[in-house]
């Protein structure tokens, strides 16, 4: 698939206007807009354990957008306030047209499979790793991440905390990871962005205030960087999400 190609799929379940690339997006996003959310949500999900990274000062705009294609019913969209350290706002959109879900996500850790071991248990192809059941963050791999107060905050007493996988039969123990693309915006007039094909997987916890907390896994072969198909690699993407309530949030 070609740069423009990808382009003209992002665009496939949104309207078109001259000259802009980012139109007919859930809640009337576009690259550039200003974002105002609440942020009790992830103060109290913060207090409560959660590793989530408050936005700082400067996360207040729209800096790329992106739609995830996942061979499910609705649309999944990513609204991006930072791109280096990844923020985003994940929107769901169900089949009625309606935002149902909306994640303020940031990113915890990227992780490089070096082996062909690796990558096949991060895409979950022979039947076990990205997909199992549960998932377990270990306190010994957030030591470069987190100070020590954090870990005590986040871990207490325990050596690691389990997600849950929040997909499927929740007794299986294995369930195929979701697999599509994602074509990133970087600019209003798509000329600037990337193209990965993806594999994830939604993990979940409960925080102890009684909160939920996502442990999203997306393991990303990048095809293309504005075009330029040289660029590829393959990573994989730990981000942490709390859900927020549509009224908390205004983009203008």
């Amino acid at each position: 698939m070609s740069w423009n190609e990808a382009i003209q799929y992002v665009r496939a379940g949104m309207s078109r206007e001259p000259q802009r690339a980012d139109v007919g997006l859930p809640l009337g996003a576009r690259i550039g807009s200003l974002v105002t959310m609440q942020q009790s949500p992830l103060l109290r999900a913060a207090a409560d354990g959660s590793l989530i990274a408050p936005p700082s000062a400067g996360d207040t705009r729209i800096v790329a957008v992106s739609q995830l294609k996942l061979r499910q019913s609705g649309g999944l969209y990513r609204y991006y306030l930072d791109t280096d350290d990844e923020k985003f706002l994940q929107v769901y959109q169900n089949p009625q047209g309606e935002v149902s879900e909306i994640l303020y996500c940031t990113q915890l850790t990227r992780v490089i499979p070096e082996t062909a071991e690796d990558q096949d248990a991060y895409m979950g192809s022979k039947g076990y790793g990205l997909g199992d059941r549960s998932y377990t963050l270990w306190r010994s791999q957030m030591g470069g991440l987190l100070d020590e107060s954090d870990l005590d905050l986040v871990f207490g007493h325990d050596h690691g905390i389990d997600y849950w996988r929040d997909a499927g039969d929740p007794a299986a123990e294995f369930i195929a990871p979701f697999q599509g693309s994602e074509v990133r915006l970087d600019d209003a007039s798509g000329q600037h962005g990337l193209r990965q094909e993806l594999y994830f997987m939604p993990y979940a916890r409960t925080l102890r205030g009684g909160g939920t907390e996502y442990l999203l896994i997306t393991t990303e072969i990048v095809r293309s960087v504005n075009g330029d198909a040289s660029k590829r690699g393959i990573h994989v993407d730990f981000v942490i999400g709390i859900p927020l309530e549509l009224e908390r949030i205004a983009i203008q």
